[in-house]
């Protein structure tokens, strides 16, 4: 296709995301005005369980569920957790695939945030834990 076709292409994607993005900020700021809708952080932690240097999972899903939610209790810290399969490339360049705890925390501190990466990072014996963060808005139904 060429550079200037290529370049085209990407700024056409660019404008849709940017047009598909103000239609959705445009319905939250209305859902927010009926709703009470609030704005929060929502902060992921992705925490792979194959052991940095075995490159194996060691322990069953389950037993590293139970402790992640032993760390979230110490914290007190609410959350959720899913299990996700996917692949990885470790810094040496290796790729492999494992399932990935991706925890789920909504307006907890940063310094809490760190400090739970740090300690997952440790006890499930991994390179690193990934964490984003993102602004979202929400509202508690009752």
């Amino acid at each position: 296709m060429g550079r200037l076709g290529d370049y085209m292409l990407l700024r056409e994607q660019l404008f849709r995301q940017q047009k598909i993005g103000k239609l959705i900020l445009h319905t939250l700021e209305d859902a927010a005005d009926n709703n009470k809708m609030i704005q929060m952080t929502e902060t992921r932690l992705y925490v792979g369980l194959n052991d940095a240097e075995t490159k194996k999972q060691k322990l069953e899903t389950e037993q590293y569920l139970e402790q992640l939610k032993k760390i979230c209790f110490t914290y007190h810290v609410p959350f959720s957790v899913g299990i996700e399969e996917g692949g990885y490339f470790h810094e040496n360049g290796e790729y492999v695939e494992e399932k990935t705890l991706v925890l789920t925390l909504i307006d907890i501190d940063k310094d809490n945030i760190r400090k739970i990466a740090e300690e997952l990072c440790s006890l499930f014996h991994q390179e690193s834990v990934l964490i984003t963060e993102d602004v979202v808005r929400g509202s508690y139904i009752k």
